[in-house]
């Protein structure tokens, strides 16, 4: 098969080229994948990996959409269904596991981190990893679904639920994740702001519902949200890290919730705790979803409720050009890629 491979640390150093089929392990299944997309942890694969166990030469990608081809005996899986995957090759044993908290499992192997990925013409996977699709499914809005809608649904809805009425900021709008949040934030009727560089991007959000945007080159953040929501926010979203944690802390209504699921600008903002605990926010952390939120999720996509925003679309055999666009962080919504 041909696959995007990655086989050095930089830009030059994943090609799109011949190699070996996958053989499924016992317990696995294979699909034919039909689209996948670009994310931010694949740009850090291709720079960095670190803190990630792998070996190189590995396949990318960390999600897929596609037709099975090759389905284990008993699994409930036929070759021909539609399918999506759930990227993380959890244990199903661990505490998590048993828990129904698979984000959490000691053991996972995520697809393109851990173990071969969707950037590829086939892909196994353990078969519990396979989500049937209708036989009408798109399959290139499948295949930009999973990573960023459900990272966004476990932030907006896993912890403490985002409610009709109540507002959120969203730092930095335009990436996958954080259209995605506007997405499903809009879907259960709250209130939704958003931060960017770039009044086009401030002007697009507009467009999908959000009731207002800050352009943080030209106004403080934390001024203009506390006027547009009349004295803050009940949830942040932010992914930016130290650029943003402090403005994000201060657009937060008393008994806030800030909710974290990246670092893109640095990992170790200021503290503010005195911000923290005479306010009583919260603070937590959130990546990735469990099978019951992704059901949750492809129910309201099989519905046509909710569907990926994509931005645009590569063949898979232009991948570095892909990244070029990715990295550039012109991006609206999802980078798509298709064999």
């Amino acid at each position: 098969m041909k696959a995007a491979v990655l086989e050095r640390r930089g830009a030059d150093g994943v090609s799109w080229r011949d190699f070996p089929d996958p053989a499924p392990a016992p317990g696995e299944s294979v699909l034919k994948v039909a689209a996948s997309s670009l994310n931010r942890v694949d740009l850090y694969m291709r720079d960095n990996g670190a803190g990630i166990t792998h070996t190189l030469p590995q396949v990318m990608g960390v999600e897929a959409a596609g037709e099975i081809v090759e389905a284990e005996p008993g699994s409930g899986l036929k070759p021909g269904m539609k399918a999506i995957l759930f990227s993380e090759a959890f244990c199903n044993n661990c505490r998590y596991c048993l828990a129904g908290d698979q984000p959490l499992c000691e053991n996972v192997k995520i697809m393109g981190e851990h173990r071969h990925g969707g950037f590829a013409e086939y892909i196994a996977m353990p078969s519990r990893c396979f989500f049937p699709l209708p036989d009408d499914a798109d399959l290139v809005a499948a295949g930009a679904l999973m990573t960023g809608h459900l990272t966004a649904w476990r932030m907006l809805f896993g912890k403490k639920t985002l409610q009709p009425g109540e507002s959120v900021l969203i730092v930095g709008i335009g990436g996958g994740v954080a259209v995605a949040c506007l997405q499903l934030a809009k879907l259960v009727g709250a209130r939704v702001f958003v931060t960017s560089s770039s009044d086009a991007k401030i002007e697009r959000a507009i467009a999908l519902g959000a009731s207002g945007g800050v352009n943080y080159q030209k106004d403080r953040v934390s001024n203009a949200i506390l006027q547009m929501s009349n004295g803050g926010v009940d949830m942040v979203i932010d992914s930016v890290g130290e650029a943003s944690w402090g403005e994000s802390l201060r657009s937060l209504r008393r008994g806030g919730r800030l909710v974290t699921c990246g670092a893109t600008t640095g990992s170790n903002p200021p503290a503010d705790l005195q911000r923290v605990f005479i306010r009583q926010l919260e603070i937590y952390g959130s990546t990735g979803g469990s099978l019951s939120e992704f059901r949750q999720l492809l129910d309201v996509f099989n519905r046509d409720l909710v569907k990926p925003v994509i931005d645009a679309t590569f063949d898979m055999a232009d991948i570095r050009a892909a990244f070029d666009h990715l990295a550039s962080g012109a991006q609206f919504g999802k980078v798509s890629l298709v064999p």
